[in-house]
């Protein structure tokens, strides 16, 4: 098995930002999208989001490493690679663009080694605390409050949804496209549950 490689027009040694994201299914998706759209519509627009819980961020590294050590990890660490259950715990907001409105995940061992996996091959030393963005932006600390209510508006169960994450994905991001319109999925990696 390969990867689904998508592009490797710039595996010339060329520098770019890459992410570990694990993917919700495509209904848990769509369900996180509607909230999404309901944010962006009242709280002054914003991109639109692939649903994903970071799992690895800002690696800087040519397509070719990136890809590579992707691949890798996902094949050298078998135990610690393996599908999981994300569990919403709450619906926070935070000063950050990329984390305005969240929903924070249950911080799990399953999640713990699998993004402890992948850190330690791409040479960081923590695995990021497990969420995902419903919003991006900046706005004020009263503008994030009243976002963060407007969520439970939209989906008023969305704090106990539980879903299974069977595929991470590699994304190129380009920080400063505040659109999203440049980043692309370069690679893509199913999980099985062990």
């Amino acid at each position: 098995m390969t990867p689904a490689v998508a592009d490797q027009h710039n595996a010339g040694g060329k520098v770019d930002s890459y992410s570990v994201w694990a993917i919700p299914p495509d209904d848990v998706s769509n369900r996180i999208k509607k909230v999404m759209l309901g944010l962006r519509e009242e709280f002054g627009g914003g991109p639109e989001i692939v649903p994903h819980i970071p799992m690895v961020g800002s690696i800087c590294m040519t397509q070719e490493d990136a890809v590579n050590k992707f691949w890798t990890v996902s094949q050298s660490y078998p135990d610690n690679v393996s599908a999981f259950v994300a569990r919403v715990e709450d619906v926070v907001t935070r000063p950050f663009y990329y984390q305005c409105v969240c929903l924070c995940i249950h911080n799990s061992l399953e999640i713990n080694y699998l993004s402890g996996s992948y850190c330690e091959h791409y040479g960081f030393r923590l695995p990021v605390l497990p969420y995902v963005s419903l919003l991006y932006g900046n706005l004020t600390e009263e503008k994030r409050k009243k976002a963060q209510e407007k969520v439970s508006v939209l989906d008023e169960t969305i704090t106990s949804l539980s879903f299974p994450v069977t595929r991470l994905a590699l994304y190129k991001v380009n920080y400063s496209d505040k659109t999203l319109k440049s980043w692309e999925m370069i690679a893509e990696y199913p999980l099985q549950f062990n």
